[in-house]
């Protein structure tokens, strides 16, 4: 018998427009407007990471809000320790690096930390060769995220400058737990019409022919 033809389950123009329009508006935003996020929104949105693919169905996000100020001051301290530790490191790009704004955890709403689940490694399916997958499958589940705030206009920053032990001992997680990125969440003043390390001439996004190969690395793609 021949094949079932496929449905078509092409979303409406309006809503595929608006779906690629969140993807390129996103920005990792560093200038918030202080403010409140409504708890039923942080709901929508974290309902919305929770529903990210994850290798294995092993959902290894953990999602930690950080209520308290005095936590959050303790917490910026750690993420200034490591900003002026990678100025150093950078060398003679030090100056340029200590000019731009890297981080809003005293101005955002929110901040959220994300961890990856201690107990992971009984999680086999799909890690026997590649465990880093429960990595991939948690910044999934930020992306997922970081769409939906824009989504519902909130700005969103990653802050990946800190050093994971000291955080992980600061909010007491247990061994084995990994805490991988801070999200500051809330109202802008305005998002950055492209990214703000390329508007600072800090990069630029590459030609997408630049990572598309076909059968062989280096090979363009046909």
């Amino acid at each position: 018998m021949p094949d079932k033809p496929a449905l078509d389950q092409t979303f409406s123009p309006a809503e595929r427009d608006a779906v690629y329009r969140v993807i390129f508006e996103r920005r990792d935003m560093r200038h918030f407007a202080g403010g409140t996020v409504a708890p039923e929104l942080m709901r929508r949105l974290l309902t919305a990471a929770h529903h990210a693919p994850s290798v294995g169905f092993m959902q290894p996000w953990r999602f930690l809000r950080v209520a308290s100020p005095a936590l959050r001051c303790k917490l910026h301290a750690l993420v200034e320790q490591e900003r002026l530790l990678t100025a150093r490191a950078l060398g003679e790009r030090e100056e340029a690096f200590m000019r731009l704004k890297v981080e809003g955890v005293n101005d955002a709403a929110e901040v959220w930390v994300v961890a990856l689940a201690d107990g992971r490694e009984r999680h086999v399916f799909g890690r026997r060769t590649l465990p880093q997958m429960d990595l991939a499958s948690t910044a999934c589940a930020i992306q997922n995220l970081w769409l939906a705030a824009r989504a519902e206009g909130l700005g969103m920053g990653w802050v990946s400058l800190f050093d994971p032990m000291a955080v992980a001992r600061l909010l007491g997680m247990p061994d084995g737990a990994d805490p991988i990125a801070l999200l500051c969440i809330g109202p802008v003043y305005d998002f950055y019409e492209e990214p703000m390390l390329q508007r600072q001439r800090w990069a630029s996004r590459c030609a997408l022919d630049e990572v598309l190969f076909e059968d062989a690395w280096d090979q363009p793609l046909g």
